[in-house]
């Protein structure tokens, strides 16, 4: 029998039935092995180990295969629009960045298979790392939202989002051989997506998995607007898995994926950013981002029948390396090219263990980023002026994080499951190569920290036939300073420029939830209030220097405050074929940075959605109409304000945006899927973006499975 494994299709029933079952001319066809639609979704992102969905006391988002499909999206990050308590902001058309619980940037942990995207050069506020992981590779996500630390670590503050990569798909027995190609062309930006999948597997022996994604975006067309010039861009995609069976209780898993994103600009700091509501046009002829990102990891899991129930062991290595192009404004027409490289190596341990005092999830890991980075300074000529001592973040440094960790599932009743956690941490960040930026001289640095934090959660049913259920807990969380905190030099936002800022200490925060989540018949839905406390905020303040025509902004660990918010959801079954769905959410939240008290940076309007959907019988042909809508947001700290380039004088509007789109099984393995989004062609920009969303925009899909 096969063990339960962690991160093989327990955790994600519904996987891309990639293939047609075809067998060898000895033997039957092999049978896909079935999905009954009528389980709960298993999910392990919440808590380490395979739970349903109603048995999570975290409130989690799973966005599957199918989901990913008909939502017909561009980007991982745009994945998430339809998200309660998420809202993506746009700094370009090549770089999203979702706020979770009022939180973004490096204040959010991606996972990929449960490997770390996030480094030690992650910045604060929005950045475009999210937008290197291929939505087409991807069997599912599981957004786990103010989880805390004990878990996943640093960075785990306003959601742990974990990306499920594809797996081959087995038969019953033999072998099974197919693929899948998939395009996607929209009218909106005149892009062109496609890719090849390729599958091959033999039972309880082997299986291989392979991709290529290729995406061409042309300039975005915005209603009212018209074409965005320059907010085109290129990038492909490859990955390959191999998974051994080793024996029945174990399997070896390789993954390899790398993805380039080219030429994709920062449009509203230059001469080409159009003006939405008042806000100011940059005046930099050019400043594009080429983003290049490998990723390699071997995992061995498997289950033994000592005191160790099941085991996840893994290396990985990561590399992330950017370089931006900037021409400055005319009549200066100086130039620049930075840069930096980081290579991220990793090892991580997970364990289980059922015993008389509970089921035991506990591990440890460790990461190393090396980072080696640039800047070369030409003249308006073209010439070299020099060579910088440091590129956005310091040259030749290294940072180390260790964790070690313990989770007990206690069943203390029948209807009463309690979590309880701890984690402990070290980082250590070596800087060593950075430029002061009062002297202009380089200098070296070494800091190292410790943190302790705990969890306690609970999952409480209501009933005896556990549909209805209170869920919720209290949860530490921390983040270090990373690489980016204490030594950045780069451009931020409207006019401003990060400087280093040595000597900073670990964020601190306390979550609190309590939510209500029940399912019946045709009704499902939930609701969840949270509140996180926040202390010692590493916040920037403009110092009253300038430093390259920029507003120095330098970082202190000032901030204290707190965020808060509500967020409900729901599904009505009208009748067997007919379905309305709905959510919303509301956030609010005040820092006091050490000088005043404001409005948190960039929190989420309000924002509600609405629809209906209607099925065939047989599952073959759908539609849904739906509406998602945003308040205006003009409580805004001075920061914002001062942010001319991405949000207007008076705040960021509201809006409502329309949406029809449906898909049809036309057999032999063909779908086709079409959507008209934003039909009355409405001008509006998510809160905080550099960009407008996309004006009328009529996409097509097409899958073919063999």
């Amino acid at each position: 029998m096969k063990p339960h494994f962690l991160s093989s299709s327990s955790v994600v029933l519904a996987v891309f039935p990639l293939v047609l079952a075809t067998g060898s001319a000895e033997e039957a066809a092999p049978v896909v092995r079935p999905v009954d639609s009528t389980l709960d979704t298993v999910i392990v992102t919440a808590t380490r180990e395979p739970l349903s969905l109603a048995e999570s006391p975290n409130s989690v988002t799973v966005i599957e295969a199918e989901d990913i499909a008909r939502r017909l999206v561009r980007s991982l990050p745009e994945m998430l629009n339809e998200t309660p308590s998420v809202f993506v902001q746009k700094t370009a058309h090549g770089q999203g960045s979702p706020f979770i619980r009022g939180f973004t940037g490096y204040r959010n942990l991606a996972l990929i298979d449960g490997v770390r995207l996030n480094n030690a050069t992650f910045r604060d506020g929005p950045n475009q790392y999210w937008n290197t992981i291929d939505p087409y590779s991807v069997r599912a996500v599981e957004l786990v939202k103010g989880q805390g630390s004990v878990l996943y670590g640093s960075d785990a503050i306003g959601g742990t989002l974990n990306v499920l990569t594809a797996r081959p798909l087995y038969a019953e027995s033999g072998t099974l051989t197919g693929g899948r190609a998939y395009s996607r062309f929209s009218t909106a930006e005149e892009s062109y997506t496609g890719r090849l999948e390729a599958s091959t597997s033999e039972a309880d022996r082997f299986g291989f998995i392979l991709g290529v994604t290729g995406k061409e975006y042309g300039d975005l067309r915005t209603g009212g607007q018209g074409r965005n010039p320059n907010t085109g861009y290129g990038e492909w995609e490859f990955d390959a898995k191999t998974e051994f069976f080793l024996n029945d209780d174990t399997r070896l898993t390789i993954l390899h994926q790398q993805v380039h994103q080219n030429d994709a600009w920062r449009t509203h700091s230059t001469i080409y950013g159009l003006s939405f509501r008042g806000t100011s046009v940059g005046d930099d002829q050019r400043r594009s981002l080429d983003q290049d990102r490998y990723l390699t990891y071997i995992q061995l899991e498997g289950e033994t029948d000592g005191f160790i129930d099941h085991y996840l062991v893994g290396v990985s290595h990561q590399r992330q390396a950017e370089e931006q192009y900037r021409i400055r404004k005319v009549g200066d027409d100086r130039s620049d090219l930075a840069g930096f490289e980081v290579d991220s190596y990793g090892a991580m341990a997970q364990f289980s263990t059922d015993s008389d005092l509970g089921y035991f999830t506990y591990g440890a890991s460790y990461y190393l980023d090396e980072v080696d980075s640039f800047r070369n300074n030409f003249a308006p000529d073209g010439s070299l002026a020099g060579r910088a001592i440091q590129g956005p973040v310091p040259d030749n440094s290294r940072y180390h994080l260790a964790d070690a960790f313990v989770q007990d599932r206690i069943g203390v009743t029948d209807q009463l499951d309690v979590w309880l956690g701890g984690r402990f941490t070290y980082a250590r960040a070596e800087i060593g190569r950075a430029e002061d930026p009062v002297t202009g001289n380089p200098f070296s640095r070494e800091d190292d920290w410790t943190s302790g934090v705990g969890s306690g959660r609970f999952v409480y049913d209501l009933n005896e036939d556990e549909t209805v259920s209170l869920f919720g807990g209290v949860s530490q969380g921390f983040r270090a300073p990373n690489l980016s905190d204490l030594s950045r030099l780069d451009l931020a936002r409207t006019g401003e420029i990060e400087t280093p800022s040595p000597g900073l200490e670990p964020e601190k925060y306390l979550s609190y939830e309590l939510g209500l989540r029940g399912t019946g018949g045709r009704t499902s839905g939930s609701l969840a209030y949270f509140y996180t406390d926040i202390s010692d905020l590493i916040v920037g303040r403009r110092t009253g220097r300038i430093v390259d025509d920029a507003f120095e902004v330098s970082k202190f660990n000032a901030g204290n405050g707190y965020v808060h918010g509500v967020e409900f959801e729901a599904e009505q079954g009208l009748t067997e074929q007919l379905t309305l769905f709905g959510w919303f959410s509301w956030q609010d939240g005040r820092l006091d940075n050490g000088t005043v008290e404001e409005p948190l940076s960039r929190i989420m309007p309000f924002t509600a959605e609405a629809g209906i959907r209607w099925e065939s019988a047989g599952g073959g042909l759908w539609v849904e109409l739906l509406a998602l809508g945003a308040a205006s947001q003009d409580n805004l700290p001075e920061r914002d304000r001062l942010d001319t380039q991405r949000i207007p004088p008076n705040g960021t509007p509201g809006y409502v945006i329309g949406t029809l789109r449906g898909g049809w099984e036309l057999g032999n393995g063909l779908t086709l899927t079409g959507a008209v989004e934003n039909f009355a062609d409405e001008a509006y920009r998510v809160h905080g973006s550099g960009i407008n969303g996309a004006g009328r925009n009529f996409i097509l899909g097409a899958e073919w499975k063999f």
